[in-house]
């Protein structure tokens, strides 16, 4: 995604921004996003195309948002966070971005930068306290506070959030051989893992879409936890 892509929400066509919804004068929306019930885009916010904010969300100015991204009902984006592409955020997930906030003090200069990386998950419920880097295709399960960096791939569970092992592109847990290597049960993409816990896709590389043949899901989750 580039800026050249998009211009101002009111001069674009195919943007879907519903009655009730607020767009401010100076957001940059990409093609083909939808915007819903009640959601407020403010001035500056960047976003990309082929996105979906639903009920009640919010996008704070200065927020860079990429393509194909899917926010939930209740989420709210402050300054201070970079989103990539194919990110979901599950609903009234919470993004922070100051991490001793006051009434009394005033620290909107100093919000600390959030990143979550190309096609992660935050599940619904989580919280991602500010300052941290989600990884590519990390998978934040539901109701978990994560406060430091999540590693590519990775799962993370829990109040505080720990690492239960590693997911698939596809969203399904993958299990390492003594060759430290893992099929995804639902695409047969291949994954390896290097002695420093790095996890990358052997057939297709993190930046690139997944292909037309593996894009429509088969089978849920528990489906497959049911064939183990």
């Amino acid at each position: 995604m580039t800026v050249t892509d998009m211009v101002s929400a009111t001069q674009l066509a195919n943007v879907f921004v519903h009655e009730t919804a607020i767009v401010d004068e100076g957001a940059s929306i990409g093609a083909d996003t939808k915007i819903w019930h009640f959601a407020h885009v403010y001035s500056k916010a960047i976003i990309g195309c082929s996105c979906s904010f639903g009920q009640n969300t919010m996008v704070a100015g200065g927020v860079s948002i990429g393509d194909n991204v899917k926010v939930q009902n209740n989420v709210a984006i402050y300054q201070g966070t970079a989103i990539e592409d194919d990110v979901f955020l599950g609903p009234s997930c919470v993004l922070t971005n100051v991490s001793n906030p006051r009434s009394q003090v005033v620290r909107r200069s100093l919000c600390e930068k959030t990143t979550i990386r190309r096609g992660a998950t935050v599940g619904a419920n989580a919280t991602i306290v500010c300052g941290i880097t989600i990884g590519r295709y990390a998978f934040i399960a539901a109701g978990s506070v994560v406060t430091r960096n999540v590693n590519d791939y990775e799962l993370i569970v829990g109040v505080p959030g720990k690492p239960r092992g590693w997911m698939s592109r596809h969203g399904h847990p993958l299990r390492f051989d003594r060759d430290s290597s893992a099929v995804c049960p639902e695409s047969g993409l291949n994954y390896i893992r290097s002695s420093n816990n790095e996890v990358q896709c052997v057939d297709l590389p993190e930046d690139c879409r997944l292909p037309d043949h593996l894009v429509n899901g088969r089978q849920s989750y528990r489906e497959y936890r049911s064939d183990d």
